[in-house]
C-alpha cells in the first residue's frame, strides 16, 4: 500500500495496519469455527486490556518489558550484528537487579539506580562474549547468542533454587528485595509503576543518538555496508562491538525493571519469552525506536486481552499467539508483495 512518494514510514504503518486487520480477520475466522462468537471475543479481549483505567495501566505495564527488549536487539540489529541472546541478558539482570535489590542500609536515592546499573551492566557483560567472538573470529553470532540464553536461564535457575532460594517460598524464588529498591505502584488496583518512564527514556535516548550523534551514523553505517564504512575511515568492529554492549545493557536494564517494578524478587522461569517477543518486535518495526514501542504496545495489547477473551468467551488465550504469528505472516508476505511489485515497476519503466 502505497501513501504517496518519499513516505516510506507512513507507508510502513499502513503495511501494518492492513496486516493486523488482516490477521483479525483471519482469527475471527478461527475463532468461529471454535463456535465461539468472534464479537464478544474480540470485546471481552478490549474490555481486558484497556476497558478500565487500571486495566489500560496493566497492559502499559506489560507494554515495559516488550519496548526494552524490542529495543535492545533493535540497537543491535540497525548495526549489523545480530543478537538474539536479548532472553540470556533478561535474565541475568534480572538476577542481578534481585542481588542489588537485597543489599542492605542503602537510601532508596541511590539504591534504585545501583539496581539499575547492576542489571545493564550484567546484561552487557553477556553481550560482550559473542560481540567480541564475532569482531574478532566472525563467529556466528546468531548461533552463540542463541546458545548463551539456555546457558543464562539454566544458571540463574540454578542460582534460585539451591544458593539464593527462598526458603519459605514454595516456588524457587529471591527473597523480597528491599523496600528502598523498588519503584512504587502508581495506582491502587494496577502494577503500572515508573518503569515504563524508563523505557520511555530508552526509546528518547536511542532516537536522540541514532538522529544526532556520530555514534548513530556509524551504527547506521556500518549495518547498511560494513565494508564501504572501512573506505570511510569508521572500524565496523567497534562500532558492533559497542552496538552489542549497548543492546546486552537494555535487555538487562529490561530484566532490572521487571523485578523493582513489578515482582520486587527474582522467579524461576518469570520470562514467557520476553527476550525473543522482542527479536519480533525489533522486525516488524524494522529497527525504529517509535515504531518499536507501537509495535510492543499492539503485541501486549493482544497478550493481555488473550485473557479476558478465555474468560468471558471460552477462547483459549493461546489463540493471542496465532494472532501475533498471522500479524507477522501478513507483513512479511506484504513486504515481499511489495518489493516484487516495486521490482516490477522498475523493469517496466527501463524497458519504455
Amino acid at each position: 500500500m502505497v501513501l504517496g512518494r518519499g513516505s516510506e514510514a507512513w507507508n510502513d504503518m499502513a503495511t501494518f495496519i492492513v496486516a493486523f486487520a488482516v490477521a483479525l480477520l483471519m482469527g475471527a475466522i478461527v475463532i468461529a469455527a471454535t463456535g465461539s462468537s468472534p464479537v464478544d471475543a474480540y470485546r471481552a479481549a478490549l474490555r481486558a486490556a484497556v476497558g478500565s483505567g487500571y486495566r489500560f495501566l496493566n497492559t502499559l505495564c506489560n507494554t515495559t518489558v516488550l519496548i526494552m527488549t524490542g529495543m535492545a536487539c533493535s540497537v543491535a540489529f540497525n548495526s549489523g550484528i545480530q543478537n538474539i541472546g536479548a532472553e540470556g541478558q533478561l535474565y541475568l539482570g534480572a538476577f542481578a537487579a534481585a542481588m542489588a535489590g537485597l543489599m542492605k542500609g542503602i537510601p532508596a536515592a541511590a539504591h534504585v539506580p545501583l539496581t539499575l546499573a547492576a542489571a545493564a551492566c550484567a546484561g552487557a557483560a553477556w553481550a560482550l562474549l559473542p560481540g567480541i567472538l564475532r569482531v574478532s573470529r566472525g563467529t556466528n553470532e546468531v548461533v552463540v547468542t542463541l546458545m548463551m540464553n539456555y546457558i543464562a536461564v539454566l544458571l540463574c535457575s540454578y542460582f534460585v533454587n539451591y544458593p539464593f532460594r527462598n526458603a519459605a517460598a514454595t516456588w524457587p524464588e529471591t527473597a523480597m528485595i528491599e523496600a528502598s529498591a523498588r519503584l512504587p505502584y502508581l495506582h491502587p488496583l494496577s502494577r503500572f509503576n515508573g518503569s515504563f518512564f524508563i523505557a520511555l527514556a530508552c526509546v528518547v535516548a536511542i532516537v536522540f543518538i541514532n538522529r544526532r550523534t556520530k555514534t548513530g551514523y556509524e551504527w547506521r553505517m556500518v549495518g547498511l555496508n560494513e565494508r564501504a564504512c572501512t573506505v570511510a575511515g569508521i572500524v565496523p568492529g567497534k562500532v558492533m562491538l559497542g552496538a552489542m554492549i549497548v543492546s546486552g545493557a537494555i535487555a538487562g536494564l529490561a530484566g532490572g525493571v521487571e523485578v523493582i517494578g513489578v515482582r520486587h524478587r527474582f522467579m524461576d522461569a518469570f520470562s514467557p519469552g520476553y527476550g525473543m517477543t522482542g527479536v519480533l518486535i525489533a522486525l516488524v518495526a524494522k529497527n525504529n525506536p517509535v515504531a518499536v514501542a507501537l509495535v510492543a504496545f499492539i503485541f501486549s495489547l493482544v497478550k493481555t486481552g488473550a485473557g479476558g477473551m478465555e474468560l468471558a468467551a471460552d477462547v483459549p488465550a493461546e489463540l493471542s499467539e496465532v494472532l501475533l504469528t498471522l500479524i507477522v505472516f501478513m507483513l512479511a508476505a506484504q513486504r515481499s508483495l511489495r518489493g516484487t511489485l516495486r521490482a516490477a515497476r522498475t523493469q517496466q519503466h527501463a524497458g519504455r
